[in-house]
């Protein structure tokens, strides 16, 4: 017997105050039964992190072609495409050609991408947004999960808070740059 995804309802109360966003949304996202805790928890900090009103999820990891999170530009291409864990350069290289910008978001350990990042034989690789989450926090924050989930996330000065019912967890995502050329 086939194993089924695992249907999520979550409500996101977004106050990027780096960005200027402030938002509630409502999402239900499908957990497919390959995909762990915390790539489930990393997908939903990319969905808050980088929210915009066209912002959508992929068909989901059963069908890899697809972005993770993607939003649509005018021209009816892709004006923003997230990747999440540990995107190969031959996947990172193809993506850059299709999509106007293009951001990574790893709850794992980011230096395989850097070293494919500045191994240059990734397309635009500079142009590449990589940010990676401490671990711990992701497995944390994972141990929250529940079918019914209400986070309220804040992002201020770099520093990320996220309160789920009375436990609030907080991080610094590292925005890596020193694969970019000057």
């Amino acid at each position: 017997m086939a194993l089924t995804a695992t249907l999520f309802r979550f409500e996101l109360n977004i106050s990027d105050v780096d960005r200027g966003v402030y938002e509630t949304v409502e999402l239900r996202v499908a957990q497919h039964p390959s995909e762990s805790d915390a790539y489930l928890v990393t997908r939903m900090l990319a969905m808050a992190l980088e929210y915009e009103r066209d912002l959508s999820f992929g068909r989901g990891v059963s069908t890899p072609e697809d972005p993770a999170l993607s939003a649509p530009n005018e021209m009816g291409g892709v004006a923003l495409w997230i990747e999440i864990g540990q995107p190969s350069a031959e996947r990172l290289h193809k993506i850059t050609k299709q999509a106007d910008r293009v951001c990574v978001y790893t709850h794992k350990n980011p230096e395989f991408i850097v070293a494919d990042l500045m191994a240059g034989t990734i397309h635009r690789a500079e142009e590449i947004e990589l940010t990676s989450f401490d671990p711990a926090f992701i497995d944390e924050l994972a141990a929250l999960l529940t079918r019914n989930s209400s986070w309220d996330i804040l992002r201020t000065e770099g520093a990320l808070y996220v309160t789920v019912g009375d436990t609030t967890l907080s991080s610094t995502p590292v925005v890596h740059a020193e694969y970019k050329r000057n």
